[in-house]
């Protein structure tokens, strides 16, 4: 279960939501519930146990996603008790009296699930296919659960040594440190001011009597909201919530109540954090109030005034200026007040004197350089756009709801978003000169000060006052009920072919289909190169990709951001050794602008050199901060090994200061050859899969791709497989609490391969997720790791022959734990090679396997994918149908066979990293 313990910015997480259509016709109450408001086709509802339920329909997705939330989290633990929030959500997973094994019968019906512990809640959340049986099972689960979860001894001292593997895992990132030191400097009596994931002491050491007592007190319906979104008849939902949580008593005892506040900040704070590392950050927080109060908007716009990339003050006085690498900005949403922070990241060898300077003088001098209406406008534009481009998906309403309901009302979502139109440059420039302030700072400095200079700040009115006369704004359009079976999708897809005189020609995709918000999906992949035209051209094809987007067609970087963000469009243009890639996420409105905007900054990049050199710089300072990563040297390690390629060869793996070299010598010029010598559109394929006009989009994509030619032509590098001798490696890693284990065996394998389902089936089962071989022995029995699990890759090729292919196992552990991993994943795949898969274990492998397929062609950009490759391999949807024919066909004695000729133990090479020295000192005596 994921626990983030750094809240996501909440602007941002805001923009996850949805606006559906209200609900058909009112909804017949069950006894004792009562009707609260409704916004923009969410309907509010409650049993009479005060259990809260967020109804909100949408029929365009065949998916339902429920998302229980508990106004609970990390600021409601007591002394001793920190992490006990996150330890108590990994707790709920461990069964209930009628619900066993929660992740097997989560796993056997195919749903996507998982938990989140954040500052003020704690959500469990599960997302499947529209099924009724499922949504009654999922929630009689839920409703067991919160009063019937078994809260086990035998089960803490198991899980316990999980989330310890998890913070330690955290503990890797320098950015995660610093902030958890700067948060918890500026908070001297708030809850907000520790980490979610706990002190290490609480998490081993907590008594399972408190445990218990947390969960009591919290986990009851009079402090829960379930969102329900998706494919759902309203009347019948309710009703089966009824059903469900109705019988849950509402306890006699009051909830706690919250009563600390911070007071205001007397003076600048500075803490220091020192640790082996590659790269230098700077941080800087303020305190400001909470999401209710009227502050909370200009705020939000100020954090992208100055956070935008690349548009925004940071970028362009710290990145662009060359003082920096990369910059941040995040504004807390909360429920009590929060803070304003910013981030710079710079070389190990750059000027941090003068990156701090900079940095405080743009956040606390913008009373002599104040934030102009332009800036306002730009930066409410695209922050409007991410909610018009939100407002599709549905599951997101049902996730992003989970920050209002903590701070005190789910409605406080829409009122934010309303209120951020009526944010004007006089809002933004008040709010920074009140609260970025040098006495309400937190760097990590202290100095005292001649006299007090402190920021009061305001006490925010409640949720009900705050949402006085409020009504909200109309509910978007609805899309068509979409059938997303393999032949429905061939059946409703159009595939042209335009011949170019160059390779293949254009391939098409074409998938018309009505959508929420008239959303499109466009994917083009355009081929170019072979093995002996692209050697000792790597760094540049890189490169020159990576720059696409920086420069081109007449417009700087900002402008091509801003042209975007004006059609509303996320895009992505860039490229790689032998294709160039647009990828487009836009409305049927813009399409043709959008498509056409991409295509230019695709033919006619201006490569600037500032640009150029911004990359390089990100570049070295991104493969520097690599050299004492655990997972990075791991990797690099195994690459080595397993590179089959002679030196020279495009494809040939590089070391860590091969690839820096590259980068240091290469020059622009280089760039531009490439891209002059290579790129072309004539040869490739395009999937697109929304609201549009087919005849209309293929003259268009005719007129821009068809004529430009590559000036080498494509043909694919053949992979073949490699046997490979095994080998164990132990790497050093100084100061790093957590260690990874990567394991890999070659095995020849590719798609179309008799043998392909059955492997995919046992490595499902091996390691496929939580609920797995390698997860019940090495997470949930043994309590090693935090996370587990396995790969297989199975290569694939036009003419049928490449067949590189390779099973792996990844894991990460505290580094003394690193060798009983190792032992037990041994055992398992010996285990496995010997003796097989079980009836019961392949039925649900099967049933888990098509259920996820299903999910993932809801996706529009997984269709996208899907069809982008067919047209490649010279496949259908035919293709999908049968892979899933074949899972079904699956026998046990199939899939052990398989194993028996794929699967030798023997053959993995295993390679470990982590800080052994460390873990092998005698602890410290008590």
């Amino acid at each position: 279960m994921s626990a983030p313990h750094r809240l996501a910015v909440p602007l941002a997480l805001a923009l996850s939501l949805a606006i559906a259509g209200v609900h058909a016709e009112p909804v017949r109450l069950p006894q004792g519930a009562s009707a609260g408001p409704c916004v923009e086709g969410i309907c509010e509802y409650r049993l009479r146990n005060g259990l809260r339920v967020l109804l909100f329909p949408d029929a365009s997705r065949p998916t339902v996603t429920l998302n229980l939330v508990y106004a609970v989290g990390s600021a409601q633990e007591n002394y001793g008790e920190t992490g006990m929030a996150h330890l108590l959500e990994h707790m709920l997973f461990k069964g209930t009296p009628t619900h066993r094994d929660i992740p097997a019968q989560m796993k056997k019906r195919g749903i996507d699930y998982n938990a989140t512990t954040t500052l003020d809640h704690t959500d469990y959340y599960a997302s499947f296919p529209a099924d009724e049986a499922t949504l009654d099972w999922v929630l009689a689960l839920e409703a067991d659960r919160m009063v019937h979860s078994d809260i086990a001894k035998a089960d803490l001292d198991s899980e316990m040594t999980v989330v310890r593997n998890e913070m330690e895992a955290g503990e890797n990132s320098p950015l995660r440190a610093l902030y958890e030191r700067v948060r918890s400097t500026a908070y001297l009596w708030h809850h907000y001011g520790q980490s979610t994931i706990g002190a290490r002491s609480d998490v081993e050491a907590v008594p399972i009597e408190r445990l218990r007592g947390y969960y009591r007190t919290w986990y009851r319906p009079d402090n829960a909201t379930v969102v329900i979104a998706g494919r759902i008849d309203p009347q019948r939902t309710l009703a089966a919530v009824a059903r469900s949580f109705g019988g849950v008593a509402k306890p006699a005892q009051p909830l706690p109540a919250f009563y600390t506040r911070e007071p205001a900040q007397d003076g600048e704070r500075e803490v220091t954090v020192r640790r082996v590392g590659d790269l230098r950050l700077l941080m800087a927080a303020y305190h400001t109030p909470a999401i209710t109060h009227a502050d909370a908007a200009p705020l939000a716009v100020l954090d992208d005034v100055l956070g935008h990339i690349p548009g925004g003050r940071l970028h362009k006085a710290l990145v662009a200026g060359g003082l920096a690498e990369s910059v941040g900005v995040g504004a807390d949403a909360l429920r009590d007040p929060g803070l304003f922070s910013a981030q710079v990241a710079l070389a190990k060898d750059g000027d941090s004197a003068k990156a701090q300077q900079v940095l405080l003088a743009q956040l606390e001098g913008i009373g002599a350089q104040p934030v102009t209406a332009a800036e306002v406008d730009a930066a409410k534009q695209r922050i409007r756009n991410a909610y018009e481009q939100a407002y599709t998906n549905v599951s997101g309403v049902a996730m992003g709801l989970s920050d209002p309901i903590a701070a005190g009302d789910w409605r406080l979502y829409f009122q934010f978003r309303d209120a951020l139109e009526n944010v004007d440059a006089d809002a933004v420039n008040r709010v920074a000169t009140t609260y970025l302030r040098a006495s309400n700072r937190t760097l990590g400095r202290f100095e005292p000060s001649e006299k007090p200079d402190r920021v009061e700040v305001p006490q925010a009115p409640d949720a009900a006052s705050a949402l006085r006369g409020y009504v909200g704004k109309a509910a978007v359009d609805a899309g068509e009920q979409f059938d997303p079976s393999p032949a429905n999708i061939q059946a409703r897809t159009q595939t042209v072919t335009i011949d170019t005189g160059v390779g293949r020609g254009l391939k098409l995709a074409l998938l018309p289909k009505k959508n929420r918000g008239g959303t499109v999906t466009f994917s083009a992949n355009f081929r170019f190169g072979d093995e002996a035209s692209l050697r000792g051209r790597e760094a540049a094809a890189s490169l020159a990709g990576s720059m696409l987007m920086r420069g081109g067609a007449g417009l700087s970087r900002e402008q091509i951001d801003a042209r975007f963000e004006a059609l509303k469009t996320t895009a992505r243009v860039g490229g790689g050794l032998q294709s160039a890639s647009i990828g487009l996420h836009t409305r049927r409105e813009q399409l043709a602008d959008a498509v056409a905007l991409a295509a230019q900054l695709l033919r006619e990049p201006a490569f600037p050199a500032t640009e150029f050199e911004q990359l390089r710089r990100q570049a070295i300072v991104g493969l520097e901060s690599q050299r004492r990563e655990p997972d990075a040297l791991a990797g690099q390690a195994l690459a080595k090994h397993f590179d089959p390629w002679p030196a020279g060869h495009p494809l040939r793996a590089r070391s860590l200061d091969e690839s820096l070299a590259q980068i240091k010598s290469i020059k622009l010029d280089e760039l531009r050859a490439f891209h002059r010598e290579f790129y072309g559109s004539a040869e490739g394929e395009i999937a697109v899969v929304g609201d549009f006009d087919p005849d209309t989009l293929k003259r268009q994509l005719q007129a821009l791709f068809a004529t430009w030619k590559p000036g080498h032509a494509f043909a694919p590098i053949a992979t073949r497989y490699t046997a490979v001798a095994p080998e164990q490696r132990r790497l050093e890693t100084p100061d790093k609490a957590n260690g990874v284990l990567i394991a890999r065996a070659n095995v020849s394998l590719k798609e179309t391969d008799a043998d392909y389902p059955a492997l995919v089936a046992a490595n499902y089962i091996l390691g496929g997720g939580m609920k797995s071989r390698l997860g019940d022995r090495i997470r949930r029995k043994d309590g090693l790791s935090y996370g587990v699990g396995s790969d297989l890759d199975a290569d694939s090729s036009r003419d049928g022959r490449d067949d590189a292919g390779s099973w792996s196992v990844q894991a990460i552990a505290a580094p003394q734990n690193l060798d009983k991993v190792e032992r037990a994943m041994r055992e398992e795949l010996v285990r496995l090679a010997a003796d097989g898969v079980a009836a019961d274990e392949l039925r649900d492998a099967v049933s888990g396997l098509l259920t996820q397929r299903e999910q993932a062609r809801a996706s529009d950009a997984t269709v996208a994918v899907l069809l982008s490759r067919n047209l490649f391999f010279d496949r259908t949807m035919q293709f999908s149908a049968d892979l899933d024919a074949k899972f079904k066909a699956l026998t046990v004695e199939s899939v052990n066979a398989a194993i028996k000729r794929s699967l030798k133990p023997q053959d993995f090479s295993v390679y470990l990293a982590g800080d052994f020295a460390a873990g092998d000192k005698p602890a410290a005596a008590k």
